[in-house]
């Protein structure tokens, strides 16, 4: 797989410490690349862990340290809003369970360096929607404004309830009871995602396991059809592999566990893509282990020529003749894996109209 040369950004967050040479114009293109992809406070954080901050140029130190205020901000905004959380939680008697980007701050993880995120994902057993829904309604989350047939459809067909949304502060959360739709080929077993849960703290706020944070990453990124923070994930798991992998037995509970959810393709292509554009360390036996959920050759090149542009950062300096078409496939892709073509027709021709029609759909 050939990556081409110039990925600023990536040379940035695999090889910080050539990015001293770079000229004004490179400089720029990172900082679009970055930013577009939503991982500029990160590479800043980086820069400044190799003390290399100095040789910046100082228009590209403005922008990055703008990245690193807004992070920060981010951060201490989900300190106030995870205390309403658990209020509502604890007044019901539940786990509060943190998916992605709130969970790596409150986790502390590496991968919540320089990471942003616009809403709250949280994790409940399906029994309880209703239950958390009141909870939530109480502490002044809201859901939007969402028609007749798109209620139907989150609440039928969906792994969450439709975004909600605070009253005052205009935070958003979305409340899952899985990590796919019902109607994916591969819905897994939300009891087993539960079941895996530690605690972050000595409050009630828990979290996916390790490997469970990491294969509910790639679930989400290679099941979805909007790339526009698919860079941005594919750096999370590259962080999240690293920092990890340490501990004794990670690789074959990461094994182990994509199987049990039924997300072992999802999980080879996140160990292909993060070696491939970020150069991780993934050990050969894991390698050859899940190798064995790539359905052949030819279709693991076609994948490559897909997700290695669907992957980089949407900008024009990123793209090439072929990457319009390669998003346009994941696009159709993501529906064909959310549901089978007996509900989806229906549904594309009924969201269609509705869009014809003027209405407000999700």
């Amino acid at each position: 797989m050939e990556i081409k040369k110039n990925y600023y950004v990536i040379t940035a967050l695999v090889n910080p410490e050539k990015v001293v040479d770079f000229n004004l114009f490179q400089w720029s293109l990172l900082i679009c690349q970055a930013r577009r992809a939503g991982v500029l406070a990160r590479i800043g954080y980086i820069l400044e862990t190799q003390q290399l901050l100095a040789k910046v140029p100082e228009e590209a130190l403005k922008q990055i340290k703008s990245a690193e205020i807004y992070a920060q901000h981010v951060h201490r905004s989900l300190d106030w809003e995870l205390q309403g959380l658990q209020r509502a939680f604890d007044s019901i008697g539940l786990p509060l369970v943190l998916l992605k980007g709130s969970l790596y701050v409150v986790a502390n993880n590496r991968t919540a360096i320089g990471r942003v995120f616009s809403d709250i994902d949280l994790l409940v057993p399906e029994i309880n929607l209703k239950q958390v829904e009141r909870a939530l309604n109480i502490e002044g989350w809201k859901a939007g404004y969402v028609n007749a047939y798109d209620q139907q459809y989150y609440r039928k067909w969906m792994h969450e309830l439709p975004p909600m949304q605070h009253v005052q502060r205009h935070t958003s959360i979305d409340v899952h009871h899985n990590i796919l739709p019902r109607t994916n080929k591969s819905y897994p077993d939300a009891k087993k995602l539960l079941a895996n849960i530690v605690q972050i703290d000595n409050k009630n706020i828990w979290g996916l396991t390790p490997e469970y944070r990491v294969i509910h990453s790639a679930t989400h990124l290679f099941n979805d059809g909007e790339f526009e923070h698919g860079f941005r994930d594919l750096s999370d798991m590259d962080l999240m592999l690293k920092e990890f992998s340490v501990q004794s037995g990670f690789w074959n509970r990461l094994i182990k566990g994509a199987e049990e959810l039924h997300q072992q393709r999802s999980l080879y292509y996140a160990l292909r893509y993060t070696t491939a554009i970020f150069d991780t360390s993934v050990p050969n036996s894991s390698i050859e282990t899940i190798k064995q959920f790539q359905t052949g050759s030819v279709r693991e090149r076609m994948m490559d020529f897909i997700f290695l542009r669907a992957l980089m950062p949407d900008h024009k300096s990123c793209d090439d003749q072929w990457t319009g078409l390669a998003r346009w496939i994941i696009y159709l892709r993501s529906h064909w894996l959310r549901m089978p073509l007996y509900l989806l027709v229906p549904h594309l021709i009924r969201k269609s109209w509705m869009r014809l029609a003027g209405e407000t759909t999700h």
